[in-house]
């Protein structure tokens, strides 16, 4: 089977402009971050795949922004006998040319490229936010909640001794939880 795999980190951007025109079976769209592989339908990809099987993706950062993880990613696809191409690099990796030393290589320096692109967009936020904290205009994310939702989220806080539970009901990571409370 032939299957085509699509990403966007976010809900404001489109996969219009991936793999236009190239046919497939089964296609596989997700709007997900590529910092790591906790991804539904990348693990829902992975599950599926068997030997013969081909996964076109439109470029590497599409499939992963660590080079780590691109290289864990290609090389089980390889060892499940499927084949994976990158048509904007045009790299491909199968069983015959897993030991390809100058594809390997292509991969590898791509790969860290991408996450070098990832680190440097982190570090300008991160250095965005602090300058504009210091100037006083980043109060960071608004709350979801109301201040009378906050306020009652607060008091149950204070009644429940399990919080994890608690995050579960409202629907929440208790690190969140603990910082609505606080």
């Amino acid at each position: 089977m032939i299957f085509n795999y699509k990403r966007v980190s976010t809900t404001e951007q489109n996969t219009e402009r991936q793999l236009l025109g190239v046919d497939c079976d089964r296609e596989f769209v997700e709007t997900a971050s590529g910092k790591d592989t906790n991804r539904i339908q990348l693990q829902a990809l992975l599950g599926v795949i068997r030997e013969g099987d081909l996964i076109n993706i439109h470029e590497l950062s599409r499939l992963a922004r660590n080079t780590q993880d691109l290289l864990n990613i290609v090389n089980e696809i390889v060892e499940k006998g499927a084949s994976i191409k990158f048509l904007k690099e045009n790299l491909s990796f199968d069983g015959v040319k897993k030991d390809d030393a100058f594809q390997k290589l292509m991969l590898t320096m791509l790969g860290a490229i991408s996450t070098f692109e990832r680190d440097l967009l982190l570090e300008r936020q991160r250095e965005g936010i602090a300058l504009a904290k210091k100037k006083g205009k980043y109060k960071g994310r608004p709350s979801r909640f109301s201040s009378e939702k906050i306020e009652e989220i607060r008091k149950l806080f204070r009644e429940r001794n399990n919080k994890a539970e608690l995050a579960k009901e409202l629907n929440i990571s208790r690190g969140y939880l603990y910082q609505v409370v606080k």
